[in-house]
């Protein structure tokens, strides 16, 4: 049986019955204390963004459909690439903390560049080239996390994780609300830049001033050793590939979500801004406490179970979507996809950080190339799925691939364990 395969079904158990006890772990350890202040700024950048950007593609900055299809593989593509790349890197030199600063100035760029240009030229240039360079601090600041999280007991560890995706979810509770506010008493949907800016320049600044200083950490953190080619060759494993593909269909289904959410309201008469902006933060809100909730239950059930459970709940919320959007059944659908969301957004990054748990950097390399294979499936069904029926075959689409998806992780870890 492959070395990884315990980690990969179950990881080690946490500790039950005190939901509280990640929390507090968290705020007494100043590592992971900068961790989770640093995912909540950079879940509010995400909250603030994530919503509009295809609204703002399409419907301010006048790209077609397929011409914004193109702009997100091109993200995808170069977003993995230097995810992968900075992973590796970090491994190799043990330099996290230089990386991090590199990587959170993007956001700053990318949303200065766009206040400054304001057509669709500079849009497409931060969106395709700039930004997605920002993405990889969300690996930096987990691999700094599952360090942090080794000097704690083993059986914390899952429960710290967890609570900290947690805490990147927390900002869509109270951002979305405001923007919803904010757009239906008029305001443009470029309004969101100013705030972006401010929230890039924030992380910025605290990764600068409390990011631990590289080579002098409470936890080991030695050089890789491995060149960069043996790194891409461990990462290029073909069980583990296979299992970052399957893993990928379902955050495709995540991020056809985000993009079809906001173009299904613009569309809907009587809906709006407004209400991408309420529908995403009921989602955010629910999907926090199922998320703090989660070790409760984390060794109990297996985790490709789990997950396999979650991706059916979530396309439950993604395929009907588009279908009740004009009733007020709608927001019906924010409680399984939140139930569903609070799984598919943990326990698929779990399982991947566990598969190369030695490599912190490599295992957050892991992630990004999870999100390319769920932005390349998300970027083809918006594309083939709006060019011949429209958001609702999308959105259907992008459900079933990512329950099928969750179904071939849990049959190739079964038929491993029988091996």
């Amino acid at each position: 049986m492959a070395w990884w395969l315990p980690l990969a079904l179950g990881g080690p158990k946490a500790q039950s019955g005190d939901m509280l006890r990640p929390i507090r772990l968290v705020l007494s350890d100043p590592a992971l204390r900068l961790a989770a202040v640093l995912l909540v700024l950079f879940g509010a950048h995400a909250a603030t963004m994530g919503p509009y950007v295809s609204a703002l593609a399409i419907k301010v900055f006048g790209l077609s459909d397929r011409a914004y299809s193109g702009v997100l593989m091109v993200a995808s593509v170069l977003s993995v690439s230097a995810s992968v790349g900075l992973g590796i890197l970090a491994d190799q030199r043990a330099n996290r903390r230089a990386i991090a600063l590199g990587t959170s100035a993007m956001l700053i760029v990318g949303s200065g560049l766009v206040l400054a240009g304001d057509n669709w030229v500079v849009f497409v240039i931060a969106n395709a080239l700039i930004l997605p360079l920002s993405a990889s601090i969300f690996g930096q600041l987990f691999a700094l996390s599952r360090l942090a999280a080794s000097t704690h007991p083993t059986e914390d560890r899952p429960a710290i994780l967890s609570t900290l995706r947690a805490l990147f979810a927390l900002p869509w509770v109270v951002v979305l609300p405001i923007w919803s506010v904010v757009f239906d008493r008029g305001a443009a949907m470029t309004s969101i830049y100013p705030v972006t800016l401010t929230l890039g320049a924030t992380i910025l600044a605290l990764t600068f001033l409390f990011w631990p200083r590289d080579g002098a950490t409470r936890w080991p953190d030695p050089k890789s050793g491995l060149t960069f080619r043996q790194s891409l060759h461990e990462m290029a494993n073909l069980p583990i590939l296979a299992r970052v593909v399957a893993l990928g269909t379902i955050n495709g289904s995540i991020m056809l979500y985000l993009v079809v959410m906001g173009l299904v309201f613009e569309a809907t008469p009587g809906r709006g801004a407004a209400d991408t902006a309420l529908y995403a933060g009921l989602m955010a809100g629910l999907e926090v406490p199922f998320m703090l909730a989660l070790p409760l239950v984390l060794g109990r059930i297996e985790r490709t179970t789990m997950i396999w459970i979650g991706a059916a709940l979530y396309a439950t919320h993604l395929g009907l979507l588009p279908l009740l959007a004009p009733t007020p059944y709608v927001w019906f659908l924010a409680l399984p996809g939140a139930i569903g969301g609070a799984v598919v957004l943990t326990q698929p990054m779990a399982y991947l950080q566990d598969l190369l748990s030695n490599r912190p950097g490599a295992g957050a390399s892991l992630m990004a190339l999870q999100k390319l294979a769920g932005d390349g499936f998300s970027a083809a069904i918006f594309a083939i799925g709006t060019a011949l029926a429209g958001y609702e075959l999308a959105a259907a689409a992008g459900a079933l691939l990512g329950v099928a998806g969750a179904g071939a992780l849990w049959a190739m870890d079964r038929r491993a364990a029988r091996s």
